[in-house]
């Protein structure tokens, strides 16, 4: 009767030998052998050494757990841990970048999600051990700590995986299909600006000094006449602008992958690359920033040396111009907060940390550019060991800050407000859901519609059409 062959990454009876003897006859190297069945079906011998038989036999095992782990294109069963299927699930992912069918600002997210959350949670779990109600659990603790889309997407992740496990035939089902969805009420609703309120910003930015220095007034114009996304406006070149005919060629992103600084790289799908018709105040102003001597490979809105801007960077800089002194009171309330910080001897990044919130907030409230509230400050008065409501003078300069001011107007507004205030304004003009979707490179229409058109509070076209539908019915 023929011998059972070995499973597919196993491997069969670890033998030892002595390979060298010293002259007294006492082993001094030994040879651990065994028979690795690798996942090709082929049998090879696998051999270490060690000093000793049990160091000899540590470095085979170690050698052959390694080899079973890392030749990962045959089986996966239910006994490997969820940490192995989520190193192939994330290979897998790499390969596809390196295709550019997915990209790589996708995967630096993956990353984290798997790093800060995914990983710690459930990586040492066998396969067969993350079922539905384990895993329903530990997205909804997502969710509560860290928020709703950073939890939808560690559900992506783990679907992902999960569904390469059942295309191995780990498991029957993806136990994450089957979680229930991650909703969550938005903080505010989204809007897009007013007419008043573009001239405001307009007129907000051009008088800033530093939002002139760092080309912030000719960006947000592009931007609210192209409808692009910030990264999308940064990676337009000169010769992709047609000044001539009034156009503008949308084609790539800049983008920053960890570990690889800044790329400029293809939008998400083909629906993203599209050529674009540009208002006349638009065109002007395009004219205005071209010179005869520029290269036509030159970003239009390049950094201070003539290369790619970064779009985080960018979006900072739009952060704080946004966010202007409100007043000399704020100003002083910040000073006088950010002195209680430093008596503590703490960091801007270690209050961020202990309170959970971005480090931004902390150096918007020290330099008067955020409106206060009491419980805003009162929670951070508290990391230093202060009871606001025992401290009269704080309360006074607080009193005074939260006055309201005209730059409060401008605090909400962030870049993707302005891609929201192009597709109101061409909803506004009659556009159709898929002209605006095509203008701003969405692919499904149901995402322009349910996000970025604004909705007319009456219409009366369609109190018309009723009144003609039923005018032969007597509802009077």
């Amino acid at each position: 009767m023929p011998r059972t062959p070995l499973p597919i990454g196993t491997w069969g009876e670890i033998s030892t030998r002595t390979l060298k003897t010293k002259k007294n006859g006492k082993p001094v190297k030994h040879l651990a052998h065994a028979r690795f069945r690798d996942h090709d079906g082929k049998v090879r011998a696998v051999t270490a050494t060690g000093t000793t038989k049990t160091a000899a036999r540590t470095a085979l095992l170690a050698k052959l757990q390694n080899r079973a782990k890392t030749n990962h294109s045959g089986d996966l069963s239910t006994n490997h841990t969820v940490n192995h299927l989520l190193d192939l699930w994330e290979r897998r992912f790499e390969g596809l970048v390196a295709d550019g069918t997915r990209s790589p600002t996708t995967l630096a997210t993956y990353r984290r999600a798997l790093k800060n959350h995914v990983r710690p949670a459930i990586g040492e779990l066998h396969i067969s051990e993350a079922t539905t109600q384990r895993l329903d659990v530990v997205l909804t603790d997502i969710k509560d700590h860290a928020g709703a889309p950073t939890a939808r997407t560690c559900r992506a992740v783990i679907s992902g995986a999960m569904n390469l496990a059942v295309r191995y035939g780990a498991i029957t089902t993806n136990p994450a299909r089957e979680v229930d969805a991650i909703e969550a009420r938005p903080k505010s609703s989204p809007r897009a600006l007013t007419a008043e309120e573009v001239t405001l910003l307009n007129r907000s930015l051009t008088a800033d000094e530093h939002a002139v220095e760092a080309d912030l007034p000719d960006l947000v114009t592009f931007m609210l006449a192209t409808g692009v996304r910030i990264g999308e406006a940064l990676a337009v070149l000169w010769n992709q602008v047609d000044l001539d005919a009034g156009t503008v060629e949308i084609t790539h992103t800049i983008a920053r992958p960890p570990g690889e600084g800044l790329i400029r790289k293809t939008t998400k799908s083909r629906t993203g690359q599209r050529v674009l018709s540009l208002p006349t105040w638009a065109a002007a102003m395009l004219r205005g920033r071209h010179t005869p001597d520029i290269h036509p490979d030159a970003p239009v809105f390049p950094d201070t040396i003539g290369c790619y801007r970064d779009p985080s960077n960018t979006r900072r800089s739009l952060r704080t111009a946004l966010s202007p002194v409100g007043s000399t009171a704020r100003r002083e309330l910040g000073q006088t907060l950010q002195a209680l910080r430093r008596q503590n001897h703490l960091s801007r990044k270690q209050v961020a940390q202990t309170l959970g919130w971005p480090q931004t907030r902390i150096e918007l409230i020290e330099t008067g550019r955020i409106k206060p509230t009491h419980r805003l400050v009162s929670t951070l008065t508290k990391t230093y060991g202060i009871n606001l409501d025992r401290r009269p003078d704080l309360l006074t300069q607080l009193t005074d800050a939260a006055q309201p001011a005209e730059s409060d107007q401008l605090a909400w507004i962030h870049s993707h407000a302005l891609r929201k205030t192009t597709a109101t304004a061409l909803d506004q003009a009659g556009q159709t859901a898929r002209q605006i979707a095509d203008h701003l490179g969405q692919a499904k229409v149901s995402i322009t519609q349910d996000i970025y058109m604004g909705r007319r509070i009456a219409n009366p076209a369609a109190a018309q059409a009723l009144e003609h539908a039923f005018d032969d019915h007597d509802l009077r």
